[in-house]
């Protein structure tokens, strides 16, 4: 039986990367490692959604006021449960959840870190089979080891995040986080049902030609948006262009794309909704710490995204990201 070395896992590459540093004590290594197990469990779950009833919507709305969806639930649990039971993970918070939740025991508050999760981003996509994902932060605890987190654990600027990724759930199932190491990507390996590692220190294109937006809401964003969407769509062969628009409305699979091939995905604010939708600390915070590290830029469409300041867990902003020239491009637009 031939045995292919050449394959990495998850696990491999994480206590590889430990290796490098002497002290080292694996927490992250095995929080990673953790988040990738409740990641399996989500994707069964996920890819048997049309056979069993975990479609459609649970009948409750979350603190956003969202309609909640059934494997929003499910996945919530996953992802809380296999951190409330791992050695390496002090509290969490979650889109789903109205405040966040302490492990408050005597191995939870000897764990240097939290973690801040959407259990299932782009979960209104569910019903029609259209590609959804988790996205998750990680931060140093900044209160005292020993003692039970808190909330200041995680109102913490996004540049002080120690690590950050997401799963994508589509065609194929794949785990992408960034250290300040670097970004790397894992495919699911059904047949050995582990994460491989099939895309070694990701970097995002400086340039691209696809813009990512919601058209539907032109006129009620700011006039300095609506004139660099207007730009975008003016591009030709001989400005750089011309570009085109993908917008999927699943946060993880724009981002994710443009990350791949190089673009930029907005979400602005509107007459309706100026600070967005999105959230900062579940979504904005994680996807910029991703993107920058692999080259990329992300803003608020004033400052940039990783120095904004926290104030409340479920705080909402604006979001601009992409590649490094485009969104020079955008910043001198507007």
């Amino acid at each position: 039986m031939l045995i292919n070395r050449k394959i990495q896992t998850l696990d491999e590459f994480t206590i590889q990367q430990m290796r490098d540093f002497p002290n080292a004590t694996g927490e992250l290594s095995g929080l990673l490692r953790d988040i990738g197990l409740a990641a399996k469990r989500v994707h069964v779950e996920v890819n048997k959604a049309g056979l069993v009833d975990i479609l459609g919507d649970y009948g409750t709305t979350n603190v956003q006021g969202e309609e909640v969806k059934k494997l929003d639930i499910f996945a919530n649990n996953q992802f809380m449960g296999v951190l409330r039971h791992g050695i390496s993970c002090a509290g969490i918070g979650s889109e789903e959840m109205d405040d966040i939740v302490v492990f408050d025991d005597a191995v939870s508050n000897q764990s240097k870190y939290v973690c801040l999760f959407d259990p299932l981003d782009g979960s209104a996509n569910i019903d029609v089979n259209v590609s959804i994902g988790t996205i998750f932060s990680v931060f140093r605890r900044v209160s005292e080891l020993g003692k039970p987190a808190t909330k200041a654990d995680f109102l913490q600027q996004g540049i002080k995040q120690v690590a950050a990724g997401y799963i994508i759930y589509g065609s194929s199932t794949m785990m992408v986080y960034a250290t300040r190491r670097g970004v790397n990507g894992f495919t699911l390996d059904q047949s050995i049902g582990e994460f491989t590692l099939s895309h070694p220190d990701i970097k995002c294109p400086e340039t691209g030609r696809i813009y990512s937006v919601n058209h539907g809401n032109y006129f009620q964003y700011e006039e300095k948006v609506q004139k660099y969407i207007n730009t975008c769509q003016l591009k030709t062969k001989d400005n750089g262009g011309p570009y085109t628009q993908r917008y999927i409305g699943s946060m993880v699979a724009d981002v994710h794309r443009n990350l791949i091939k190089g673009g930029i995905f907005m979400y602005p604010g509107t007459t309706d909704k100026p600070k967005g939708k999105l959230r900062l600390l579940y979504e904005c915070n994680p996807f910029a710490f991703i993107v920058e590290i692999a080259g990329g830029k992300a803003t608020n469409g004033n400052i940039r995204i990783l120095e904004v300041e926290a104030t409340e867990i479920h705080q909402r902003t604006p979001m601009f990201i992409g590649s490094k020239l485009m969104m020079e491009e955008f910043e001198n637009t507007i």
